[in-house]
């Protein structure tokens, strides 16, 4: 039975070796390449920059002018008497309408929009962070289980031999029938973990997938990191504090703060506006044949102040104290929360090549103490128990080795996140950078609309 199974996941094992191995390799840098390209998240977060630096224009659309055209057509008639009278009237206005003082609200408003714009930056460099490390996480995970896969066939396959060794010993008298049954039982337990490794590794493919946005092709574990990792956890922290996506963004978000709570006491002064229009008009009709026209225009300059508002204004001013108090204390809580990745990261990678260190000093002590148990047993001084545990321990020993150096190069590329460094221009990816700074240049012009509306 336990064959039949072995059989079974063999054939399952054999399908899923060929979807990561083909002719055509892929490297962990193409891999990040190809995400950085295409993943939505990214995407979704740049079209966010953009939809921010509107706000920009639309803050800087306050200190600017409106003008408008506007045009109408009236047509009346009257009865009276039996007389039938009728008047045709036709006017035609541009209208200018500018704000030439708001006490610096729209300054402020301005700044602010400035803030969350740059704050959505620092967004987009997050989301970059984590679809790069989430596309590490799974490429080191399918060579990891790729390796589970294959080291833990490899046991089964020793097992099925021991079983096959403890009938045989049976059958000549040399075993006994609790050696069959122990055999019998490793072998179980060796199917259940290579059943286990292959649904780890059907995960770890359909999480590539998600983020590469392509199924994988023949991984490699090596990759240079170039001088990135630093000498000491210290730079690592110092690195953290200038560029974090995050503690960046903590900092935009006091800076928007300070601005809003800027405009809400602004909204206590005076607003002058300056209001023009010039316009053409022309009426005719049956009772004025001839008709009549005229051209006027006016100017005037409005000035508001006000002086009581229902609480709405001391409201806003408060609220948007709290708020600047909020954004301050949320950058300390940042700030804490990335030095402790940082150190935890750099822990783990330290931890993670001591283990690697021991793991290969337990395999290859492991492979030596296997043979010898196996020599001994073959002559009597060794029970079939023995082979199964020493088995058992240098399995281990392998999954450890296994496991550590899969751990090793992911808390590389974590540390590097925790730094604020895990960017496609920091890793030299063959990839067009991703950012909106071209675009909120354009959007801040003063004339664009004039343009659009020319062409």
């Amino acid at each position: 039975m336990l064959f039949k199974q072995f059989c079974r996941t063999s054939a399952i094992a054999i399908a899923l070796a060929a979807m990561p191995f083909s002719a055509q390799a892929e490297t962990l840098r193409e891999a990040l390449a190809t995400a950085y390209t295409n993943n939505p998240n990214i995407l979704s977060a740049l079209l966010d920059v953009k939809s921010s630096a509107e706000d920009i224009a639309l803050r800087k659309a306050g200190k600017r002018p409106t003008i408008a055209l506007s045009g109408a057509v009236n047509d009346s008639f009257t009865i009276a008497s039996g007389n039938f009278s009728n008047s045709t009237s036709a006017n035609i206005g541009l209208g200018y309408n500018q704000t030439l003082f708001d006490n610096l609200r729209t300054d402020a408003q301005i700044e602010q929009a400035r803030a969350l714009s740059e704050l959505s930056a620092q967004a987009l460099r997050n989301a970059e962070q984590n679809v790069l490390l989430s596309v590490v996480d799974s490429y080191v995970s399918i060579i990891r289980d790729t390796q589970l896969v294959q080291l833990r066939a490899d046991n089964v396959s020793f097992y099925q031999a021991q079983v096959g060794s403890a009938n045989e010993r049976l059958r000549i008298g040399e075993g006994t029938r609790i050696d069959v049954s122990q055999a019998d039982a490793r072998l179980a337990q060796a199917v259940a973990s290579y059943q286990s490794a292959i649904t780890s590794l059907q995960s770890s493919q359909a999480s590539y997938q998600r983020w590469v946005g392509r199924a994988p092709k023949n991984l490699s574990q090596d990759y240079g990191f170039r001088g990135l990792i630093p000498a000491t956890v210290d730079d690592a922290l110092a690195s953290a504090d200038a560029r974090h996506p995050a503690i960046m963004s903590a900092r935009a978000a006091i800076r928007a703060s300070q601005a809003g709570s800027d405009a809400a006491q602004a909204a206590f002064g005076p607003t002058l506006d300056l209001i023009g229009q010039i316009g053409a008009s022309s009426t005719f009709g049956s009772t004025n044949s001839s008709g009549s026209s005229a051209f006027s225009g006016s100017v005037r300059m409005s000035l508001s102040i006000p002086l009581y508002a229902g609480g709405a204004l001391g409201a806003s001013v408060r609220k948007a104290n709290l708020e600047q108090m909020r954004s301050e204390v949320d950058a300390m809580a940042t700030r804490d929360q990335v030095r402790e990745a940082v150190v935890t990261s750099w822990s783990t990678l330290q931890n993670a090549a001591a283990q690697i260190e021991s793991a290969q000093a337990a395999v290859e002590s492991g492979n030596l103490v296997l043979q010898g148990i196996i020599q001994e047993r073959d002559v009597g001084q060794r029970t079939t128990l023995d082979v199964l545990n020493a088995q058992s321990e240098l399995t281990s020993a392998r999954e450890g080795l296994i496991g550590a150096t899969s751990t090793r190069i992911i808390a590389s590329f974590s540390l590097l996140s925790a730094m604020g460094r895990l960017s496609a221009e920091d890793l030299k990816l063959p990839v067009q950078i991703q950012s909106a700074d071209g675009y909120t240049a354009t959007v801040e012009d003063v004339w664009q609309e004039l343009r659009a509306i020319a062409e």
